[in-house]
Parts: structure tokens; C-alpha cells; sequence
């Protein structure tokens, strides 16, 4: 069993004052495999300070000296993709295609950010004004479970871009992927001071990061309701908040697609991530009078999907995080037969063999109607609901019937119309026709599924206070 009983402040692992500790699980097995001390508000307030003094120096860095930094830090990252993909497999329940690609994705933000500082205007001039973009300073990052290693670098990138230091707190849940990827970076020998990690809870790191009035900023994926309570929390020190919260991604599949090939692909958009993914496309809506033939495909598409062990080559699909969010899965699946959905595959209990880890069944409805909890609220599951609509115009009505606006899916077999379509969706992200995520390009929701914007160049203007200057040509 693993014990991990330092965090990273100021270019050096020190013991957290923090004495609570976290025990971390196996979800394929249930079995304890580490534990974690937790740091506390002390802590917290010591990495600050370490951030606040590297702060003075950095911010005062070019371009090609953050880049060279961004660099280092990719490199290192890749150079740990064996201990890194294990610690994603046995601490999260990443199938370890999944992994590999989490690693992989997380070294690259790094160039990825590295690319967009090279581009990016710092100094524009307006009339008879210069205009300037300046670091915004200290920025709170608190990141999740269920991707964090891409959550920690995608924010970590574009604040160093940016010329801000960072204080870190990540989910305790995640212990042994942080303590790996910070290894790394400790290992590309980033200047003290400009990255801070401080293991520990919401309630005491994360209020204190919150609160805090040398914090400048918070960046924060997460639910909903935390984001809520964040940005409550920011208030009385006008920190500025980028939150990426939840949501409740429709599926849009037009009547003029080849359903055979569009189908299997958006039955897969719910399977993101073990199903437990903030864009899951988990409300599939179809044209009413095809029904049934959506019915019998994704049937089979779910009924394909590989449930097993991570370690296995062949598993596409391992399990739920932790006993917890386990029994709220579970907990929807019954409310979805109780409020009347059509089970059409899956159902609440482990695939059968699967009784040892916290592993669901990949799970389909149908004959779902809008007013049902199934379609209303995020499960963080392989659950989907599938709705019926009459016209186009009620798909449109039903995908922004929802209080989220993450990401969004079109499936058409005329480009023209899927594009027209995508205008009309109140969503941060529309992918048409099963086409990835952009990662060059800005992310980030509508309505309460967040504020602001994270990647590339739109990430890194959120870390920046913006300075007119006038005057700066003339003299006495």
C-alpha cells in the first residue's frame, strides 16, 4: 500500500501540517491501495505565499523563457508515460487505450500552449492608446477526478504561458496520478515558487484558495453546485472565476443520416470516459417515425461495449470511480424504470463476473420524456436516454431544453443544414457528424454549465488583466 505524505510547495516536497488523511481505492477491485495526508488551510496559505513572491519574477518573463518552460514540462511528462498510465489504470479505472491517450494528451496542452503564447498579441495600440496584457497573478486551480491529469496541465499551460505562478489543489481522490505528474514536473526543473500542489478537501484548501486575497483568480472544473459555491466565495475579494461545470449534452440525429454508421457513434458519445464525462452525449434524440430501428441498433452497439478490467487490452468501458458515485448511478437507473423509461439494455447491478470492482452495466432508455429526471439531470454514468422528436425545429427546442450548455452533437448527412443547426444550440462546443474536440480551440459552457473559456488562446486570455496606456509617445 502506497502512503503519500508530502506535497509540492516552492520547488520542494515538504510534509502538509494537514493530519486528516484519505484512503484511495482500487474501483476495479475495491481493495485499498494507498492513502493520502491531506494538507490544510496552513498549507494552502503557505503555497500562496510561495506563488505571491515567484509571482514578482515571473510575470516579468518572456515569451521564448515561458515557452522553453512549456517544453521541459511536456517533455518530462512523456518521459513518465509507464508510471503514469499505471497510476490511471489502478487509482481511476482508465481501460488502458484510455490512459495511454490521457498521457499522451496531457504532455501535449503543453505544446499545445507553448504554440499559442508564440501567437499571442500581448501589446495591441488603439487610436492614440497602447493597450496591454498583463499576468493577472496568483490563480487558484482545483481540478477533478475523473481527468486529472489533462485538468491539472490544460490550466497549469496557459498560466504559465501567461507569466501567473499557481497553488493547485487537486481531487484527493486522484492522490497517486498527482503525486506521479508532479513528479514530472519537479524533474523538468520548473523555478521554484511557480508551481504549488497542495493535496486536501474542498472545505478547507479549496475555501482558503477561494478566499484568499492574494489569489487573483480560481480555476475550477467541477459540478455545478461547487462552482456555484466558488464563485459565491470569490465575491468579497473580486477574484476573477473560470468555471467548467456539468451538463446534459443532447444528440441530435437528423432523419437524412445513414443511421447504421451514425448510430453506433453517438451511442459512444455517452461512453466518453467510463461514462463519467462532463460532454457525454448522454440524451440521444431522434426522428420519432425511426424509432424503432434506433432502438435495435443501439441495442446492439451498447450490448458490444467491453466491460472488464482496465489492465485488459480488449476493455473499452471499466468502472465507476468509487463506491459512491457507484450507488448514484445505480440510483438513476431505478428512477429511470420507475418514472416509466423503456429499459432497453443494461439495468441497475454489475455485469455479470464484475461483482469485485464498482463496474455498471452500459445502460440505454428509451421512450423517454423531457420531464423525466433520467433526462434532466447529470448521471456521470454509461446511462443514456433516447427522446423522440416530430420536426427539426422540436429537436433544437428539446437540446436547449436544459439549464446546462456544454457540448453538443449533430449527426447529418448534409453539412450545410448540420452547421445551420449548430448555430441555433446553446452549447460552448458543437461537434458534428462524430468529430473530436479541438483542443487549439476554446472550451467552455453556456447557461450553468460555466464561465469563461479554457485552451489555446482564449485559455490564456483568461489569465490576463488587460492595461491601457495613453501618452506613452509624448513628452514634456
Amino acid at each position: 500500500m502506497r502512503t503519500i505524505n508530502r506535497i509540492f510547495i516552492n520547488g520542494e516536497f515538504v510534509q502538509p501540517q494537514g493530519k486528516d488523511e484519505q484512503i484511495l481505492i482500487n474501483p476495479s477491485t475495491k481493495e485499498v491501495i494507498g492513502k493520502v495526508i491531506l494538507g490544510n488551510e496552513e498549507d494552502t496559505r503557505t503555497a500562496i505565499a510561495a506563488a505571491k513572491m515567484a509571482f514578482k519574477t515571473f510575470s516579468q518573463t518572456t515569451i521564448a523563457e515561458r515557452g522553453e518552460i512549456l517544453q521541459r514540462l511536456h517533455d518530462s511528462v512523456l518521459a513518465r508515460m509507464d508510471t503514469l498510465v499505471e497510476a490511471n489504470i489502478n487509482e481511476y479505472g482508465a481501460p488502458r487505450k484510455m490512459a495511454i491517450g490521457r498521457v499522451k494528451l496531457a504532455a501535449n496542452i503543453f505544446l499545445d500552449a507553448k504554440e499559442a503564447l508564440e501567437n499571442f498579441e500581448f501589446v495591441r495600440y488603439m487610436a492614440s492608446a497602447k493597450v496591454v496584457k498583463e499576468p493577472i497573478g496568483v490563480i487558484g486551480i482545483i481540478t477533478p477526478w475523473n481527468a486529472s491529469y489533462s485538468q491539472i496541465t490544460t490550466k497549469l499551460a496557459v498560466a504559465i504561458a501567461a507569466g501567473c505562478t499557481v497553488v493547485i489543489k487537486p481531487s484527493e481522490l486522484s492522490a497517486i496520478q498527482t503525486d506521479e505528474i508532479v513528479e514530472a514536473f519537479h524533474q523538468a526543473g520548473v523555478p521554484k515558487g511557480i508551481i504549488n500542489i497542495v493535496n486536501g478537501l474542498g472545505n478547507t484548501v479549496g475555501v482558503e484558495l477561494t478566499r484568499h486575497q492574494d489569489v487573483a483568480m480560481i480555476n475550477f472544473t467541477g459540478s455545478t453546485r461547487v462552482g456555484k459555491e466558488i464563485r459565491r466565495g470569490a465575491v468579497d475579494t473580486m477574484k476573477r472565476v473560470t468555471l467548467e461545470l456539468g451538463g446534459k449534452s443532447p444528440i441530435i440525429v437528423l432523419d437524412d443520416v445513414d443511421f447504421e454508421k451514425a448510430i453506433p457513434v453517438a451511442v459512444n458519445q455517452v461512453l466518453t470516459n467510463n461514462g463519467q464525462a462532463c460532454i457525454a452525449g448522454s440524451r440521444l434524440l431522434v426522428p420519432e417515425h425511426r424509432l424503432e430501428e434506433v432502438k435495435r441498433i443501439a441495442k446492439r452497439t451498447m450490448e458490444a461495449v467491453k466491460v472488464g478490467m482496465p489492465s485488459d487490452e480488449a476493455t473499452t468501458l471499466g468502472p465507476i470511480v468509487t463506491k459512491k458515485q457507484y450507488k448514484n448511478v445505480q440510483h438513476y437507473i431505478q428512477i429511470g424504470i420507475e418514472e416509466g423509461a423503456d429499459l432497453i439494455t443494461g439495468g441497475v447491478g454489475h455485469p455479470e463476473g464484475l461483482e469485485g470492482g464498482y463496474f455498471v452495466k452500459p445502460t440505454l432508455f428509451a421512450n423517454v420524456t423531457e420531464d423525466m429526471t433520467i433526462a434532466k439531470e447529470e448521471i456521470f454514468g454509461p446511462v443514456q436516454a433516447i427522446l423522440t422528436y416530430k420536426t427539426e425545429e422540436e429537436a433544437i427546442e428539446m437540446a436547449n431544453n436544459t439549464p446546462y450548455g456544454l457540448a453538443a452533437y449533430i449527426h447529418s448527412g448534409n453539412l450545410e443544414k448540420a452547421n445551420n443547426l449548430a448555430r441555433k444550440i446553446n452549447s460552448g462546443t458543437v461537434l458534428i457528424n462524430g468529430a473530436f474536440h479541438e483542443l487549439k480551440a476554446p472550451f467552455g459552457g453556456y447557461k450553468e454549465s460555466g464561465i469563461g473559456r479554457e485552451y489555446g488562446e482564449y485559455g490564456i486570455e483568461e489569465c490576463l488583466e488587460t492595461k491601457t496606456i495613453t501618452g506613452y509617445q509624448k513628452t514634456y
